[in-house]
């Protein structure tokens, strides 16, 4: 029996379509700050980097990637406008500068995010699951039962309509962005304390150290660009989308400028040697000398929730990802369907299945989970998504040079044009220093394998995006056009 075009667009619209009208500014600034992580951010993040790099310039890193943000968003959320997919980067690059590196953008997205996630894991459990577990049962728990039931929740929210942890999320952002301002004012209570001039510095944003710590606050601000992977299921986008986006980046620069510059001073005369010795303890310690020894504990497990809600965010992220993929066609037409309640269940477990082995994979190699899984995933997260707001940039100008389309002079062409030329310059000086910034002999470990991991995926592909113009071509067409794609209705035709 053919299937008429009613059907299809009644079918459609459950099993190719997102959740709509579902989230407000409020919600996906929840959701984009989870991914943020505030207090997995200063707890871990800035004494590992600063006992791997040396470098205490953090803080006035975290204003100039918040400045730079500022100014691509400008383009990006324009784009937003006229390209709405939850794919983002992938649809962006796909219009601006062709199919081929459209999909080559998608595969580096979802490895980006992936490298976020999956270092979630190792934060969660090796900063606070196994240690809590370890003193409350009075027995050596392995970092890997905590990062399993932490898994196994993540794979139960994630595979449900994103209202639902949506309210988790906000939730758990409030209480560690909370905890972060209480801890910070408390340090600066405390007798003798005083700024270190020195962390804020404009001479640390020049020259090799200038890449080096564009990529930690990039990594810092990792998720903020996820706003627009919510623009199906959000209300009234137009105002919802660049409200979350903009407000998110001047809090979360606010509190990360100031936590960060707070820990850093009340360290001592020499930052990187406490940070070296004390890791995620530092900022606790720090607080504790005012608040007192239960402010630990309960610094420990709100650090846990952030972590956990960090991976959630970052677990939906890449489900949407996979959704788009799959719904035109460029990946397996079975991630591109929802329930009945528009949750992307197959692409969630697709992600929650990848989680898992990459756990065992870790565990039975006995490698660090703060240091390898966390750190080091979370550093090339960093520079991957560098990379691709570097792309998108490019993509923005491109787009706009053949379609005004009723954008002023600034969004689509000044800012996205100093934008462009920044993360060009930072994306350059961050792979000509990826040694410094993990901490490792340079052409050594992860300074090696990753930058070739990025071409190999990102090359890889490209050349599928070629493959998809040559033997799908109706698929290749409809690459990041998202709903209006061909593909949903001829891949629904399919299955009916």
């Amino acid at each position: 029996m053919p299937v008429t075009s009613t059907s299809v667009s009644v079918q459609g619209s459950v099993s190719h379509a997102l959740a709509r009208n579902r989230l407000g500014p409020f919600a996906i600034g929840a959701a984009i700050a989870s991914s943020v992580a505030p207090l997995t951010v200063i707890t871990l993040v800035v004494p590992l980097a600063l006992a791997a790099t040396g470098l205490i310039g953090f803080p006035i890193a975290i204003l100039a990637v918040a400045a730079i943000l500022m100014i691509y968003a400008v383009g990006y959320l324009a784009m937003a406008r006229h390209i709405p997919n939850a794919g983002a980067f992938y649809a962006y690059v796909a219009h601006g500068l062709g199919r081929p590196f459209g999909v080559g953008t998608s595969w580096l997205a979802l490895a980006t995010y992936n490298a976020f996630q999956l270092c979630c894991y190792g934060a969660f459990s090796a900063a606070i699951g196994a240690p809590l577990l370890s003193d409350w049962t009075g027995l050596h728990v392995h970092w890997l039962i905590p990062a399993l039931l932490a898994w196994a929740l993540v794979a139960i929210l994630g595979a449900n309509e994103i209202k639902l942890s949506g309210h988790i999320l906000v939730l758990l952002v409030i209480a560690e962005t909370i905890l972060v301002v209480v801890n910070s004012i408390a340090i600066m209570s405390a007798p003798g304390f005083a700024f270190n001039m020195a962390a804020v510095s404009v001479s640390d944003l020049s020259g090799p150290t200038l890449g080096v710590l564009i990529v930690l606050g990039a990594t810092s601000f990792a998720g903020i660009e996820q706003s627009v992977v919510y623009i199906e299921e959000s209300k009234n986008p137009k105002r919802t989308i660049p409200v979350a986006t903009y407000v998110t980046i001047a809090v979360i620069a606010a509190v990360y400028a100031l936590a960060s510059w707070v820990q850093i001073s009340a360290a001592g005369p020499n930052p990187v040697e406490t940070a070296t010795a004390q890791g995620p303890e530092l900022f606790f310690n720090q607080a504790a000398v005012v608040l007192g020894q239960g402010s630990i504990t309960v610094g420990k497990i709100l650090l846990g929730t952030g972590t956990f809600a960090a991976g959630l965010a970052f677990h939906n992220a890449i489900t949407r990802y996979t959704f788009a993929l799959g719904r035109e066609g460029v990946l397996p037409r079975m991630f591109g369907r929802t329930t009945a309640r528009n949750a992307p269940r197959n692409a969630s477990f697709a992600q929650t299945a990848l989680a898992f082995v990459v756990l065992i994979v870790f565990a039975g190699a006995g490698w660090d989970p703060l240091i390898q899984l966390f750190y080091w995933g979370s550093t090339t997260g960093g520079l991957g998504v560098l990379l691709l707001y570097t792309l998108t940039s490019v993509a923005v100008l491109a787009f706009f040079a053949r379609n005004s389309r009723g954008e002023n002079l600034w969004q689509r062409l000044i800012a996205p044009l100093i934008a462009s030329a920044v993360l060009l310059v930072v994306s350059v000086l961050s792979l000509d220093n990826l040694a410094l910034q993990y901490g490792v002999d340079p052409g050594t470990g992860p300074a090696r394998i990753v930058p070739l991991a990025i071409l190999v995926v990102f090359t890889a592909g490209t050349c599928w995006g070629l493959i998809l113009k040559h033997r799908k071509p109706q698929v290749y067409q409809g690459i990041g056009r998202g709903t209006r794609s061909t593909t949903a209705a001829t891949g629904l035709s399919a299955i009916l």
